[in-house]
């Protein structure tokens, strides 16, 4: 019955949509009506401010984060594949959150937080990640762009996933997970073409 149960709720924690929320308690706003529209940290740091913008990067991270470990607790034998299925549908519920009409983040947070945990389960996943997390900080310490940051890093991730001994199932997780950043980043990629992109 777990089985079955932890990936729903897993979906469901995923689709709380904390950008939107904070943003309505602090300013009383719909932030998809303000800045890039968008629900995440990065909106809600430009139009809310500095503190809210990190505590909402917290939560979402921990969207991600916890439940693997949540899984592991309540099923001492649990599969690979259950907690990467658990994982991805956590990003999902990030992505397309059942209480806004499926429409929410870009899920750079989340899946950060997914990879975080999934790095305790699985080999040599922890290197990959940290080789992720490096690009990250160097590209937008010198381009200032948070987009290009995060496509840059999903792709590192990606990359290393394919070449170092990972299990299918964590090559298959951070392929859909870079796909899902940069199709979640379309408008950052044509804003970034036209050179239009608000930098950091």
């Amino acid at each position: 019955m777990l089985k079955l149960v932890l990936p729903i709720a897993s979906y469901i924690w995923g689709s709380v949509p904390f950008g939107f929320l904070i943003a309505y308690w602090v300013k009383g706003i719909d932030i998809r009506s303000f800045g890039s529209g968008n629900i995440g940290a990065t909106n809600v740091f430009r139009v809310v401010g500095r503190k809210w913008g990190i505590i909402v990067f917290i939560l979402d991270f921990l969207k991600g984060l916890i439940p693997p470990f949540v899984a592991a607790a309540l099923i001492p034998d649990v599969s690979g594949r259950l907690i990467i299925i658990i994982s991805l549908l956590s990003v999902c519920g990030h992505n397309w959150t059942l209480f806004l009409k499926f429409k929410g983040g870009k899920g750079v947070a989340t899946s950060l937080g997914v990879m975080v945990s999934l790095s305790l389960f699985f080999q040599n996943l922890g290197f990959i990640l940290l080789a992720a997390l490096i690009t990250w900080v160097i590209t937008f310490l010198i381009f200032r762009y948070v987009s290009l940051a995060s496509i840059l890093a999903g792709f590192i991730f990606v990359l290393f996933s394919l070449l170092f001994s990972q299990e299918l199932d964590v090559k298959i997780i951070s392929s859909v997970f870079f796909i899902f950043i940069t199709l979640r980043h379309k408008n950052n990629i044509r804003s970034l073409v036209g050179k239009k992109e608000l930098r950091f």
